[in-house]
């Protein structure tokens, strides 16, 4: 069988997802999901895609030479379990926002059940814009998965290096980015319980003129996606731990998107809005 006509079972192909299933499509494969326990909305993402529903899990680990997970951090493990299960044992794309003791105990089960494992880190915005994304791969079977994004959008970078790496490298990344955002709009609701937020607007206006535009996008370009990021807020913190540095920075950032999660499926908050809602979330 050619690469181009592999069938790829994709779970799940939610906002990132989809990027992912469009770059398949396009690079020639056949893309499956399963509907089963999903929303209007995701079948209309992955019929706009061009993604074949198959209706189940079982069906979509019978159809899939290659699997490739895109779900939220705190499911990972539990997809791979339910999809080798199945009796899945192709090669197994994991490229979730996990951290590397993830991956690599992801990796363990996959191939204790028989089928072959990839690392797969996601860095970039959920959209189809060429080259925005990248999905970085690692472990011995990276090389044979990184054909399947040949004609992008999202663009495949193989690391020379184990199961870990590229979730080792998004960590690194989202480490800076998200919790660095995290802590932008933690600052917006200090000031706004002390009363001082146009004083620190006008402060920043001054000194820091970027910082203001960068705290509105904080809370505004990350309130409705802050659900998904409480647990790679999780997974980073367990990630620094294990390399012996302290966690608390993205322990704290998680709580600061726990605090907007409320925000899901909602129009996106001002600073304002997203401010009173960590204050009123507190305790």
């Amino acid at each position: 069988m050619t690469q181009s006509r592999r069938t790829v079972g994709l779970v799940n192909p939610g906002e990132m997802g989809v990027a992912v299933g469009a770059s398949l499509v396009a690079s020639g494969a056949r893309v499956v999901w399963a509907s089963q326990g999903r929303g209007a909305a995701t079948a209309a993402r992955a019929r706009d895609a061009g993604l074949e529903d198959v209706g189940g899990l079982g069906a979509l680990a019978g159809a899939s030479q290659i699997v490739l997970s895109v779900v939220p951090p705190h499911a990972a493990l539990d997809v791979a379990r339910a999809v080798v299960a199945q009796g899945f044992r192709g090669l197994y794309v994991d490229a979730n926002a996990v951290a590397p003791d993830t991956a690599r105990q992801i990796g363990s089960l996959v191939e204790g059940a028989g089928a072959r494992f990839v690392d797969g880190g996601i860095i970039g915005p959920a959209n189809r814009v060429p080259g925005a994304a990248r999905i970085y791969l690692s472990g011995a079977g990276a090389a044979e998965a990184a054909p399947l994004f040949s004609a992008g959008p999202v663009v495949a970078m193989v690391l020379d290096g184990p199961v870990g790496a590229a979730s080792a490298l998004k960590m690194a990344f989202a480490g800076w980015n998200k919790a660095s955002q995290a802590l932008l709009a933690s600052i917006r609701a200090l000031a706004t319980a002390e009363g001082v937020d146009g004083a620190l607007l006008a402060e920043w206006k001054i000194s820091m003129p970027e910082t203001i535009a960068r705290s509105e996008r904080a809370i505004r370009d990350n309130a409705r996606k802050a659900w998904r990021f409480v647990g790679e807020m999780d997974e980073i913190a367990r990630a620094m731990k294990s390399a012996g540095l302290p966690p608390g920075f993205h322990e704290a950032a998680g709580e600061i998107y726990r605090r907007l999660s409320s925000f899901k499926d909602t129009s996106p908050p001002s600073a304002e809005e997203g401010a009173r809602q960590i204050l009123k979330q507190q305790g």
